[in-house]
């Protein structure tokens, strides 16, 4: 592995200097400019199992996996032979292929909360989509989110919590009406009493609830399944649709995502990254009834030039058939497991304020002590702590998503030594830190 006397990131700078001149902030999408960590962001050449290399040469093993969706790791035989295989015959036709029923009936058949899906190219657009769905299904018009789920850069989604606990959304982004944020009521996570009052409130206009069932775009802020529950029960109670974003737990935690892992039923779910294999699709999909109102068998439109198109079905199929194996979740959740209670147990012996929480193959470090963490406002926002540990990290081969707020992956092609390597490094990263500190 690298030291960090042999770092050498000049062909990274000169590229970002370059994409400045072409590309907002020099990236395509925000977070990847390491504004959160500091530093020139690496730029990637190619990536192989668990491990990727930027155009320095530099190796690392990478935790980000494309922000979730290779659950097997970077160009996986099997993935690559389908993806291949399939663009020799063309890459987009705008017409349907039979791609497409194969591997809507292979998810189908395993998916048994929901009866048809519709695809798309990105989560976001399914969770845009889903929405509009919801509101065409019931007539109604308002939406309800919760502080700390990310749902896409849909302009109804875009909106924070205002000074009370049961509040209109207020815009978090410009360009987003504050129109779009009215129709958007913003609850805290994990609180009952404010749940139980927003719907004796506004139920009458409410047409759907989205949440995030294991949020895990701002922190991995594991719920009780108890409010969980409470929410499925007040939506079937007042006659409100409750939406899962599965984009990043769809497929991860289990093969029917957090609705099979709580048992627990939503009426529309949207999924997206594992589904592509590594290419760009989404997807949302509900019951016979509620997706009898999209276009063009219902009123409710949406489309999509590129949904659906064989290479990306091709690769979702193949990486899916890879996670129906069985025990392929539960052996991927116990790896992770074992690889979190070491860095635990260091930080726990040497009383460090740093905790790996987990579920399934999602990890991310809280630098709350022991302290549970279920909101977003319970979130300790000093980040020096990682961002100090990312950099140490990258200097030894290790690479992580450039912010505190984002989540680890473990996949299924990161070998045992691996783990065992980046454990290491991370426990000699949080004892550098804190030492310091002293």
């Amino acid at each position: 592995m690298n030291t960090p006397s042999s770092i050498n990131r000049s062909r990274s700078a000169e590229l970002f200097e370059a994409a400045k001149g072409y590309f907002p902030g020099g990236v395509n999408s925000p977070v990847r400019a390491f504004k959160s960590v500091g530093g020139t962001p690496l730029f990637i050449a190619k990536g192989d199992g668990a491990q990727i290399w930027d155009e320095d040469g530099n190796e690392f093993i990478d935790f980000c996996c494309s922000w979730g969706p290779l659950i097997h790791g970077h160009n996986h035989p099997y993935v690559f032979e389908k993806i291949v295989g399939t663009l020799q015959n063309g890459a987009s036709f705008g017409a349907p292929t039979k791609k497409e029923n194969e591997l809507a009936d292979f998810m189908l058949a395993r998916l048994p909360f929901i009866d048809k899906i519709r695809f798309t190219s990105s989560g976001t657009e399914a969770v845009m989509s889903a929405l509009r769905l919801a509101r065409g299904a019931t007539g109604k018009e308002k939406i309800l989110k919760f502080d700390g789920c990310y749902h896409g850069h849909v302009d109804a989604l875009l909106v924070q919590a205002g000074s009370g606990l049961v509040t209109f959304g207020t815009s978090s982004s410009a360009g987003v009406p504050e129109a779009f944020a009215n129709q958007t009521l913003v609850l805290p996570l994990n609180n009952e009493a404010a749940l139980i009052a927003c719907f004796e409130e506004h139920h009458q206009n409410l047409a759907a609830v989205i949440i995030e069932p294991i949020p895990a775009n701002n922190g991995l802020l594991l719920q009780d399944r108890s409010f969980l529950l409470l929410l499925r029960s007040l939506c079937t109670k007042f006659g409100v649709l409750l939406i899962f974003d599965e984009v990043i737990s769809g497929f991860r935690v289990a093969f029917g995502g957090a609705s099979e892992l709580y048992g627990i039923q939503p009426d529309i779910v949207t999924y997206g990254k594992i589904i592509g294999g590594g290419l760009p699709v989404g997807a949302y999909g509900a019951s016979n009834s509620i997706m009898s109102h999209v276009s063009p068998e219902g009123p409710v439109y949406q489309a999509g030039t590129l949904s659906g198109n064989p290479v990306a079905m091709a690769a979702g199929l193949a990486q899916l058939e890879l996670c129906a194996a069985d025990g392929f979740y539960a052996n991927l959740a116990k790896r992770t497991q074992q690889f979190v209670d070491q860095i635990n147990q260091f930080a726990q012996e040497k009383s460090f304020p740093v905790e790996l929480i987990c579920i399934g193959s999602i990890f991310w470090f809280s630098f709350n002590g022991k302290k549970r963490i279920s909101a977003a406002n319970q979130i300790n926002s000093d980040m020096s702590a990682f961002n100090f540990i990312h950099h140490f990290l990258l200097d030894n081969g290790v690479y992580f998503g450039p912010s505190g707020y984002e989540v680890g992956f473990v996949s299924s092609a990161h070998t045992d030594n691996q783990l065992q390597y980046t454990a290491e490094k991370i426990m000699m990263a949080i004892e550098t830190y804190y030492k310091n500190q002293h």
